[in-house]
Parts: C-alpha cells; structure tokens; sequence
C-alpha cells in the first residue's frame, strides 16, 4: 500500500529520523528530522528536534 507524502505527520516524520539514526544513517536521519521540525507548530519544539538531528555534514570530523 502506498502512502501520500502529505498525510504523514511531524511524529511519523521524527520516528523515521530515529530509525535512521540507529541504523548508522545520519543524513536521512536530519532530513526527516528537518521535515519533522518543519511540520511542527511549536518553535520550541522544532528547535529541539533540530538540535537532536544536527547537519552530519557541519558535525563530521576529517581524518586522514
């Protein structure tokens, strides 16, 4: 069964994101996140599902 983008919720969105996260997938992990934030009414809330799922990208450490 199929499911419209736009019927899923900021929950459905923030569990994704933690089932991204524990499998090791961190940028999806932040887009659902971002998209969970996005969805949700509350500015306080939404800055703590970002916080939660920071940018692999500006968190990532180089090593040779």
């Amino acid at each position: 069964m199929l499911v419209d983008p736009d019927d899923l919720t900021a929950a459905d969105h923030l569990d994704g994101a933690r089932e991204m996260a524990v499998a090791n997938r961190p940028f999806l992990a932040y887009l659902l996140a971002e998209e969970a934030a996005r969805r949700t009414a509350d500015p306080a809330t939404a800055a703590g599902i970002r916080a939660a799922f920071p940018d692999p990208n500006l968190t990532r450490t180089e090593t040779d």
